[in-house]
């Protein structure tokens, strides 16, 4: 029996419960679930778990008949690629809603493909439900395995079709090691694809060299306002159609992470949804979508933001990069549509300034313009989002860093509190990931926020750290007339008491 990674893909029309067998199917809500309709467009992976079996499974969009330039033509694309990378499929239905003529339609597509087919009968809990499921035999693709993805019932029944199944077309879904990107278990904190309620964590912070493995690769998330560009720039770094795109807004609705290899370099590439203004974002579904992009975020190491060049930096921007810098994650700024920019000398410089006013601590960050459609300039994104990681991970000794403190603070003195004068005793890194500094004073509620504006562009002056966010933090330096229990003055009190004074 092959050893090779059982792979199992979701189909079905919309709004049966894919997305919600998936989460259930991976253990985590890596899919985002609501009532409306096609919430799910782009494919999603992640590694199914069933009592002792093991296997990839891919969530895909809800099959809907349409041209293939449509959005449903397109979402149907995607769908018809995932069963060409898979063993077996699961074709579910609604069992409440009984068979519908588009549940007929794909289950006559099914029976001519090459793949096995598992007819999965959902929300068949209660009367209504068990009434649907058998009502299911009619699709002429087998017994139908009756269950509730939402209630975790008769998951019993599908274990046994899956590893039936499995069995039958000689892949072992027992298999111990499972050779995916995307790949994951209890015991390890390796990172689920799409799974970005995991928790950051800076282990890595504190070497010299970050290497990047598939177990831990570069994590890329791609962000920006709706129709800027994102997915077109994912799916020409990738070398294929593996996100929808198009003309109409806001196509992505929830973060999707693709595995690529930038040279020998293994990158986790984020596509997020469009960042539209809060005032804006009104429905329920669109904040799930904010939210997720969100945690794309949090859970990447570098961010490039993608912008319109044609429409140039807008307020939204501004606040997505305030965002990006707020999450201390590295960035670089990504000029799209730059093929169609006609006076590119005067946008270049125009969004420049704009970042330098808005943006004082990004002063420095790298912009590129690029065509997504094209690919002109792509070739320099990568380097740019390498050199950006570089620095993100940049390291400054203790005595470096204390012999710079004293000449700017002798050069430019911190202002006197009260009239006692501020010192900056000395200082130390304490992490990367952003570059995060202590200094040491004598009054740290007392130094003024933009005193720490000029520490931090001296900073970024003299160690190169242009672009990238910086942590500098004050702490009170220890009394050398304190030696942590008693006083000068109670030491002075006491020896006078012995004295006999």
């Amino acid at each position: 029996m092959s050893k090779q990674p059982l792979t199992i893909a979701i189909i079905g029309r919309p709004n049966v419960g894919k997305s919600t067998l998936f989460n259930r199917l991976v253990g985590k809500r890596l899919a985002l679930v609501d009532d409306t309709p096609g919430v799910t467009r782009d494919r999603r992976m992640g590694v199914g778990k069933l009592a002792d079996l093991r296997f990839d499974i891919i969530d895909t969009a809800g099959l809907e008949e349409g041209d293939s330039t449509s959005l449903a033509g397109r979402m149907r694309l995607q769908t018809e690629a995932a069963l060409g990378g898979a063993h077996m499929v699961l074709f579910m239905i609604d069992a409440r809603a009984g068979i519908t003529p588009l549940d007929r339609h794909f289950a006559s597509w099914l029976r001519v493909q090459k793949i096995p087919v598992i007819l999965v009968a959902n929300k068949a809990e209660g009367t209504r439900g068990t009434e649907g499921a058998y009502e299911a035999y009619a699709l002429g693709l087998g017994d139908p395995v009756a269950l509730s993805a939402e209630h975790a019932e008769g998951l019993g029944d599908l274990y046994s079709a899956i590893d039936e199944t499995a069995r039958l077309i000689g892949v072992d879904p027992r298999a111990v090691e499972q050779h995916t990107a995307s790949d994951t278990d209890d015991a390890a904190e390796d990172l689920v694809e799409g799974d970005l309620d995991f928790e950051f964590e800076d282990d890595e912070a504190d070497d010299d060299v970050i290497a990047f493995t598939e177990e831990r690769p570069l994590r890329l998330a791609v962000i920006g306002r709706p129709n800027a560009g994102k997915s077109t720039l994912i799916n020409y770094l990738v070398g294929e159609e593996r996100l929808i795109t198009g003309p109409e807004a806001g196509l992505t609705r929830d973060s999707i992470s693709v595995d690529w290899d930038y040279g020998d370099i293994p990158v986790r590439l984020f596509d997020t949804a469009g960042l539209r203004r809060r005032s804006r974002v009104i429905e329920k579904l669109e904040k799930l979508s904010v939210a997720d992009t969100l945690r794309a975020v949090r859970f990447a190491e570098i961010v490039v933001l993608m912008i319109d060049a044609e429409r140039g930096v807008d307020k939204q921007d501004i606040k997505i990069a305030s965002l990006v810098v707020e999450e201390g994650r590295a960035l670089v700024i990504a000029l799209n549509k730059w093929d169609q920019v006609e006076d590119r000398l005067a946008a270049q410089r125009g969004v420049n300034d704009i970042l330098t006013r808005s943006l004082p601590q990004l002063k420095g960050v790298t912009t590129v313009p690029v065509s997504a459609l094209t690919g002109q300039g792509i070739e320099r994104l990568m380097p740019a989002v390498i050199d950006a990681y570089e620095l993100w991970n940049s390291r400054i000794r203790t005595s470096e860093f204390n012999r710079w403190l004293a000449a700017v603070t002798e050069s430019h003195p911190p202002p006197a509190v009260q009239g006692r004068a501020t010192r900056m005793r000395y200082g130390a890194q304490i992490k990367a990931r952003p570059p995060t500094f202590t200094i040491f004073t004598n009054h740290p509620a007392g130094v003024p926020d933009s005193y720490m504006r000029y520490l931090e562009n001296e900073m970024r002056r003299d160690f190169g750290l242009a672009g990238v966010p910086l942590r500098l933090y004050l702490r009170a330096s220890k009394n050398p007339y304190v030696d942590g229990r008693r006083t000068q003055k109670q030491r002075l009190t006491e020896k006078n008491n012995r004295r006999g004074k």
